[in-house]
């Protein structure tokens, strides 16, 4: 009896999971066109999941291997069980593959039930709470029912009643397993994962590459979308990466804005991008909500706008400008979904077509048009900051192996600081270097993440146009936005360039013995990484080799590194200011506090300024040029010491 039900339950649930991958893959389709690989993203997919994505599941111990024997146990133990049980070929061989598979799965799914006893605030509940349940039914019911073919029961073992409660064990579990794979539920994530990693949108994350340049809009073409107004404007495999949500939480464990009580739950956001697609509200959500955004008020559909600034729609504008674009939950996404790529095309709709950028948004962009700088002072106060370091310009030289990108820190008083320090370790190294000078305009960093591509664009190629008149070999600059735009995001433009940030850029220095330094004074230091540096260009080692080379050891922060805490000062938050519970900064701040430092080295202008905007008593906040200038040992001073020490060897002979 058991050999004509499971045949039929077996190959029941395959064609409905079969239809409703269609339904799936075509509601993906309707986003707007993307080019990918079809055939050799598929070939690719395994090794992306198996190395790129284990890669970063890696990271939870607890999590990765319980994700082996789970995902491992089953996707061996259907392929056997369609084997043996769907097309009925009865080999004691296969029969104890069979076994140990489920067996297996069993063994994970264990783990993942305990997981779900107490299961961390992060992760989602309701219908994932009986996944559990639905793994170990799947692993027990096909591992009685296999007993048999392993020869270890008699064939006929339990009459007509095991037979139906196996069937009825079966049948749940693979309904669960795979007709809710593509139906959804729980399971779906695997099915639209597998894919979402064939065509990923920036398939060059894998194989240890990097990509985090924003895709620029093509404003030449009067039919294209500027930006994402409903869901059917992102393309059809950002749909994809969305729906390959696994809901573990982790984006929303290392949200800086989510844990500030600003109204941002990354999770939640790409969860209502699925909303959406579908059609619906969010009253079924079983996570967290937006901070101070009650469930079940939000709705809409794939043809519906996503932001509705007269009412209530499927995402309230705050929630999008709560975002640092820090890229945290980029970084922990264990299935490398884009949430940052999201938000900011949504942005771009907000600001190109409805002119609804919040607070002080639209006054930066007014004076990025007119100035040439978010602050909106004098262009030709660029360089009031130098004026006693007699700096040269390249518009003199023409041709220099350094071009240093200044920024708009120039007008800072704080970060001017930080400028003259640098310029100071320039000339101690002998660098021959220039700078634009009043020719300089702003990298454009601000506008594209506050979502004004146009402005962007625009301020991107007037520079670009700067810098053709002249030869160079490398960019540097102290700020990270810059050099992440310079370096990443004007290539799509036609402006390709070697660009290095300062500290890099002194570690090389320092390396190769052309800077001569002391030994700080400073005793107890923590570094903060600055996301743009960090996360984005995965710079972490040249800012820490600097410190020790000046005799600093750093006392880690323990959100440092990849999992460093934003300082609140990227994606133009501090301009939109949105409200929550509490300050980014000021959460930065008990993170440095409980390192006992006394110091903090940094390596960006908005770090150093929210840094410092946190109320005192508080450590003193230092730009790590001006840690390296202030024991930099003149020529002179090398000089004197050499005819010293060639006295004291002859004295010793």
């Amino acid at each position: 009896m058991l050999n004509t039900i499971l045949p039929i339950l077996l190959f029941a649930a395959l064609a409905l999971a079969v239809i409703g991958a269609a339904k799936r893959f075509f509601m993906w389709r309707r986003g707007r066109p993307a080019k990918v690989d079809w055939i050799g993203g598929l070939l690719k997919m395994p090794n992306r999941y198996l190395v790129d994505l284990h890669h970063v599941v890696e990271r939870d111990k607890y999590m990765s291997k319980t994700h082996v024997a789970t995902a491992g146990g089953f996707v061996l133990a259907a392929v056997l069980a369609i084997v043996v049980h769907g097309f009925g070929l009865h080999n004691r061989i296969l029969g104890f593959a069979l076994l140990a598979a489920t067996v297996l799965m069993f063994v994970g799914a264990l783990f993942v039930a305990k997981r779900r006893l107490d299961p961390p605030a992060r992760l989602s509940k309701g219908p994932w709470m009986r996944l559990p349940k639905s793994l170990l039914m799947f692993a027990a019911s096909f591992f009685i029912a296999t007993l048999p073919v392993a020869g270890i029961l008699p064939e006929n073992f339990g009459g007509w009643v095991m037979a139906i409660i196996l069937a009825v064990g079966v049948a749940w579990g693979v309904s669960e397993l795979f007709f809710g794979m593509t139906w959804g539920g729980p399971m779906k994530h695997a099915f639209a994962g597998a894919l979402h990693l064939a065509w990923h949108r920036r398939a060059e994350r894998f194989g240890g590459g990097r990509s985090t340049g924003l895709k620029a809009l093509d404003l030449d073409d009067p039919k294209a979308p500027l930006g994402v107004e409903k869901p059917t404007d992102f393309t059809w495999n950002q749909l994809l990466g969305f729906d390959a949500c696994v809901q573990c939480g982790k984006c929303e464990a290392m949200c800086p804005a989510f844990a500030a009580g600003q109204p941002l739950n990354p999770k939640k956001l790409i969860q209502d991008m699925v909303i959406g697609l579908a059609g619906g509200n969010d009253a079924k959500f079983a996570g967290s909500p937006y901070p101070g955004k009650p469930l079940g008020e939000h709705s809409g559909g794939p043809h519906q706008p996503i932001v509705d600034l007269g009412g209530k729609a499927l995402v309230d504008a705050e929630t999008l400008w709560s975002c640092t674009t820090c890229r945290a939950c980029v970084e922990e996404c264990p299935m490398m979904i884009e949430h940052v790529d999201a938000i900011v095309d949504m942005r771009r709709h907000l600001t190109l077509e409805k002119g609804a950028t919040p607070n002080k948004g639209a006054e930066v962009l007014d004076n990025l048009i007119a100035t040439d700088n978010p602050g909106g002072f004098n262009p030709g106060g660029r360089l009031n900051w130098a004026a006693d370091l007699n700096l040269p310009l390249l518009a003199d030289k023409k041709e220099t192996d350094v071009l240093f990108w200044v920024g708009d820190g120039a007008f800072d008083m704080r970060n001017q600081r930080t400028l003259r320090a640098f310029v100071k370790i320039l000339k101690a190294a002998d660098v021959d270097f220039a700078v634009l000078g009043l020719e300089e305009r702003d990298s454009g960093d601000v506008a594209r993440r506050l979502g004004d591509e146009a402005t962007f664009q625009h301020l991107a190629k007037r520079n670009i146009a700067t810098l053709a008149k002249y030869s160079f070999k490398r960019i540097v600059s102290c700020d990270p936005h810059s050099f992440h735009v310079l370096k990443n995001e004007y290539g799509a433009l036609g402006g390709n360039y070697q660009v290095l940030h300062h500290s890099t850029f002194i570690e090389e220095l320092v390396r190769k013995g052309s800077l001569n330094v002391g030994q700080s004074k400073a005793t107890s230091v923590t570094y903060h990484d600055p996301c743009y540096l960090g996360r984005y260009n995965g710079e972490y080692e040249a800012p820490r080799a600097v410190l020790k080379a000046i005799g600093i050891e750093v006392k880690e922060m323990e959100r440092s590194g990849f999992r460093s805490r934003c300082c609140g000062g990227g994606g133009g938050a501090p301009i939109t200011d949105i409200p929550g519970k509490q300050r980014i900064p000021d959460m930065r701040m008990v993170d440095i506090k409980e390192t006992g430092a006394e110091l903090v080295a940094v390596g960006c202008p908005q770090c150093t300024a929210m840094l410092e905007g946190v109320v005192a008593p508080r450590p003193e906040i230092k730009d790590i040029a001006e840690l390296v200038a202030e024991v930099l040992i003149e020529a002179t001073e090398v000089a004197a010491k050499r005819p010293n020490a060639k006295r004291e060897v002859a004295e010793a002979q």
